[in-house]
């Protein structure tokens, strides 16, 4: 089987965008793949943060990401800062790439933007860090949202550079786009994302999923009930399509056009479409919060054989470099 890596960042519990974007995703790529999902730790101090509340956000990702349906049986469920190889690689290939390459990136001018008070070395430095998370496992498939495609691309660039500098040693990694493409928040503007306060939590009761739901932008032209709607520019539209059975998708489609319905309707309709995919993972998730010890025993074990692969990747990288000195034993 080829072998594959993704993770995310611990900043909080996951969300409905990161449900359907990556963990549902992976679930299916799991069956089809050697696969190593990881918690990116590293990537999540790139932007300010408080140290106390790292603990609690990577058990309650870990916790998402089990209670999501990921198997630590078949798949490999690790902690990256638990594994020592992946910032050492990261400097080696920070010393073949060059900085023009980081700074044409799109997302780092897009943070550096949000953060002008913190444009640190690590947000330049993200995608080298990216690359040496997939390439110490030679993986050869990386899933990820349209916005991270640059970051694979210049992973390739790299992989090639390192190849041709020092030899053969790393796969091209490719990038596997998921059909769903990018998740809009509840302002049916931005992205679906926790700082921008527009997304649902997958551990949020149904009463909570409505009170968001229920104040959600909808098709901006639809001012009144008896105005006809137009169901393919309402964001929540779009959530049906992804959450709601088809007949009632058609439904919505119907009602919405001939003003059949009104905008709550069709909010009712989809809080009991999200409830009824969320109910069984949050239940498991609080059912994972309460046993942490059990969670930190699977991180444990995904990191050591997550570790076995790296160190083993990392010294035939020390051979092709020339740091493994032959008199020193």
């Amino acid at each position: 089987m080829k072998r594959l890596f993704s993770g995310i960042k611990p900043t909080g519990d996951l969300h409905l965008g990161n449900y359907l974007g990556a963990l549902k995703q992976w679930i299916a790529l799991q069956e089809d793949y050697e696969s190593i999902f990881c918690i990116v730790d590293y990537h999540s101090i790139t932007s300010a943060y408080e140290p106390n509340k790292l603990n609690e956000y990577v058990l309650k990702c870990a916790c998402n990401y089990l209670a999501s349906g990921l198997d630590h049986v078949k798949s490999i469920i690790s902690l990256q800062s638990r594994i020592p190889s992946h910032a050492e690689l990261t400097w080696i290939l920070n010393c073949i790439t060059p900085k023009s390459w980081l700074e044409r990136v799109p997302t780092f001018k897009e943070k550096a933007a949000k953060q002008e008070d913190n444009i640190n070395l690590g947000l330049l430095d993200y995608p080298v860090l990216m690359t040496a998370d997939i390439i110490l496992y030679k993986a050869e498939a990386v899933p990820v949202g349209e916005d991270q495609l640059p970051h694979i691309e210049l992973a390739r660039e790299i992989v090639r550079r390192f190849n041709t500098t020092f030899g053969e040693l790393f796969p091209e990694p490719k990038g596997i786009v998921g059909k769903i493409g990018r998740i809009k928040g509840l302002d049916g503007a931005d992205k679906m994302g926790k700082s921008l306060n527009n997304c649902i939590f997958l551990n949020e009761t149904k009463d909570e999923i409505w009170r968001k739901l229920s104040k959600a932008v909808t098709d901006p032209a639809r001012i009144r009930k008896i105005d006809p709607g137009n169901p393919d520019v309402c964001n929540l539209f779009s959530l049906h399509k992804l959450m709601s059975h088809e007949d009632k998708i058609q439904e919505v489609r119907e009602g919405c056009t001939t003003a059949g319905i009104g905008c709550l309707k069709c909010k009712r309709w989809l809080t009991d479409s999200i409830d009824k995919e969320l109910e069984p993972i949050r239940e498991k998730y609080f059912q994972y919060l309460q046993n942490p010890n059990y969670v930190g025993e699977i991180l444990v074990e995904g990191s050591k054989k997550a570790n076995l692969i790296a160190a083993d990747t990392l010294e035939q990288v020390r051979d092709l470099i020339g740091f493994n000195y032959d008199f020193i034993k």
